[in-house]
Order: structure tokens, then C-alpha cells, then sequence
């Protein structure tokens, strides 16, 4: 089983993170004299339908960053989005899509937090069917290349499901530890059931 969900999800994720937290900590800030201006509490700029894309020194695409609303808080050093969705194109791997309904990145991009509806899905490639992970919510932590949440996760394909009351990918050890109640459904003839 680590072979088949470990492999692709903690390089991709923590990809998918890094690229997040540079747009959001060096692309995004505001002018330095636009600073301190606000009153407390009130964000200090505002991005409408934001759409972002990071690329190679060679022009290719890494990143593409898509969300409805983008709002900074100096309190805090908190960035709030709506509706992200985040697409990784690591160089020969296949596209990894994260969405959730909204995230929270913490100043200088230590702790990110996407909430509601969490979904990362990796594109089909090969003989290889789609993969998705589902949450409510998935706490990123990019320096310590940790992902984790501690409420329910469904990983599934074409032939397996698997649920879990929580899980911790450390992608530098390439261990994905699945917490609580484990309960997988794996049929190599075909899809499973209900997909």
C-alpha cells in the first residue's frame, strides 16, 4: 500500500506547497509604505480572481495557482483564500490538483491549512487510474515536509478504497501512517464498487 499512495503524494504535495507559500510571501506583499496604514484587524490588500503561474528557468509550467479571493492580514502575517485550487506539473510526473473550499497560510508560508472539502487528485497516467484523497481538512507543515490531519480520509482508485479517522505523510522519510480505524477494499479485477 505505500507503494501505491506514497509514492506520488508526498513529493506533489509538498511541491504544491512550496510554490503556494513563494507566491504568497514574495510575489504578493504589498509595497513596504502601504504597511501600517490599516487599522487593526482590517487586511491590507485584496486579490480578486486570482490567477498565478510559476515556471521553469526553461518556460515550463510548475505551478498554477487559482482562487476567488485572496485576503492578507498583517495581524498576524495570516493570507486567507477562497476556493483554491493548486495544479502541480513536477518535470515528467503527472498533474497533482489540490482544491479545498478555503486555506490559511501563516507568515512566511510555515503552516498551511486547507479546510472544507479538502480534495487532492492525482491525473491518470499510464495504466494507472485517477487517485484522490479526501478530507475536511489537511494541515501542510513544507519546512518539516509534513502533511497530517486527524480527522476522517478516504484514499481511492479505480480498484481500492481506503478510510482512515486520520493520517501523517513525512515525505522525507516516504511514510504515510494511517491512523484509527483502517479499512481498505482492494479488487484487482476491476473498479470497486461505487465508483
Amino acid at each position: 500500500m505505500g507503494d501505491r499512495f506514497g509514492g506520488w503524494f508526498p513529493l506533489a504535495l509538498l511541491a504544491m506547497v512550496a510554490g503556494l507559500t513563494f507566491w504568497l510571501d514574495h510575489v504578493m506583499q504589498p509595497p513596504a509604505d502601504a504597511r501600517g496604514e490599516r487599522a487593526s484587524g482590517d487586511p491590507d490588500y485584496i486579490v480578486g480572481g486570482l490567477a498565478a503561474v510559476r515556471m521553469d528557468e526553461k518556460g515550463h509550467v510548475q505551478h498554477t495557482l487559482h482562487a476567488q479571493k485572496m485576503t492578507h492580514y498583517p495581524d498576524g502575517d495570516v493570507t486567507l483564500l477562497v476556493e483554491p485550487r493548486f495544479v502541480t506539473y513536477a518535470e515528467g510526473r503527472t498533474p497533482v490538483t489540490v482544491t479545498s473550499r478555503r486555506a490559511r497560510v501563516s507568515g512566511n508560508g510555515e503552516n498551511v491549512y486547507f479546510e472544507d472539502a479538502v480534495r487532492v487528485t492525482r491525473a491518470p497516467y499510464g495504466n494507472r487510474s485517477e487517485l484522490v484523497l479526501e478530507t475536511s481538512y489537511l494541515h501542510v507543515i513544507p519546512d518539516d515536509n509534513i502533511a497530517k490531519t486527524d480527522r476522517p480520509v478516504t484514499i481511492r482508485d479505480a480498484t481500492a478504497v481506503v478510510n482512515a479517522t486520520g493520517l501523517e505523510l513525512n515525505s522525507e522519510t516516504r511514510v504515510l501512517r494511517l491512523d484509527g480505524r483502517v479499512k481498505g477494499i482492494f479488487d484487482q479485477r476491476g473498479p470497486v464498487n461505487g465508483r
